[in-house]
């Protein structure tokens, strides 16, 4: 096995699933079933100027070949994992992360860079990783947490064992979730936030972890206390349109106070940061009561 670097455009033209699949061409196929079983980092450019930077991990299942028969194929993924913050592709001092895109004279690798599914060493791996997932892994431990200005550290634990912690996974996905909704309900538009100084919201997925639910930011939506409780019981649910849609007659009373008069769901502008249709038509079909 083999750890890989997995190249994801934000806007490709082949059907994945954010989190559950991946498309291989033929010409990679090599490399991706080296890595089955394996560790995957997902590298791509961000929209608002193409700036690469690493965003998520998760392991590669197994892959299974297209049906046209053309030899390409779909990796299926598991333990998917977004970190909380993004990696760019360069260290602080303007090296690379992956020696192989840099040549020995310190320029570019543009051939290096073109590949969409390349090997990585574990070393450089467990780097971005730790990076990616500072803020997780240093809560309540250290002081000096390591920044992008900082030299990182090295998981303490192994990274597999690191990342399929229940415990762990909640804590990024909810960072995540909550942070891309700018602390704000997606339902009822509030941003509640208490003495404390914590924001009273909550990060949900819509298709749930216990029927295979990625713990990406497409399957998720933040909500209040009382929209989630909702949500989870199928009281609410969402249209591909991001419509607010109501269980009739069974929503507790006085509760559609509390939604958002236009029956609009707010999301992400970012299209990539919106829960997925998929995930939305799982939600409706297994668990709202409409």
């Amino acid at each position: 096995m083999t750890k890989v670097v997995l190249m994801q455009s934000i806007e490709s033209t082949y059907t994945e699933v954010s989190g559950k699949t991946y498309f291989v061409p033929k010409r990679l196929v090599k490399a991706a079933t080296e890595a089955v079983g394996d560790l995957a980092l997902f590298y791509e450019p961000r929209a608002g100027g193409g700036r690469l930077a690493y965003l998520a991990v998760a392991q590669i299942s197994d892959l299974q070949r297209a049906p046209d028969e053309s030899g390409d194929c779909i990796a299926h993924l598991s333990n998917y994992l977004e970190f909380t913050e993004p990696v760019p592709h360069r260290r602080p001092d303007g090296s690379y992360w992956e020696a192989k895109l840099q040549k020995a004279d310190g320029s570019s690798n543009q051939g290096a860079f073109g590949v969409s599914v390349r090997r990585i060493p574990d070393d450089e791996f467990s780097l971005i990783c730790d990076v990616g997932f500072s803020a997780e892994l240093f809560e309540g431990t250290r002081t000096d947490r390591p920044g992008l200005s900082d030299p990182p550290a090295v998981f303490k634990r192994p990274i597999v064992e690191q990342l399929v912690s229940r415990k762990f996974r909640d804590a990024a996905f909810a960072r995540k979730v909550r942070t891309t909704y700018d602390l704000r309900c997606a339902v009822t538009g509030l941003q509640i936030i208490n003495g404390g100084g914590r924001a009273e919201i909550e990060a949900a997925h819509i298709r749930p972890v216990a029927d295979d639910g990625p713990d990406s930011i497409q399957n998720g939506v933040a909500l209040s206390r009382t929209a989630h409780w909702l949500f989870d019981r199928g009281l609410i649910a969402i249209d591909d349109d991001f419509r607010l849609l109501k269980a009739k007659g069974l929503l507790p009373e006085g509760v559609e106070r509390l939604f958002d008069p236009s029956g609009q769901v707010a999301v992400p502008e970012a299209s990539h940061f919106r829960p997925h249709a998929e995930f939305l038509r799982y939600h409706r079909e297994t668990y709202f009561k409409g």
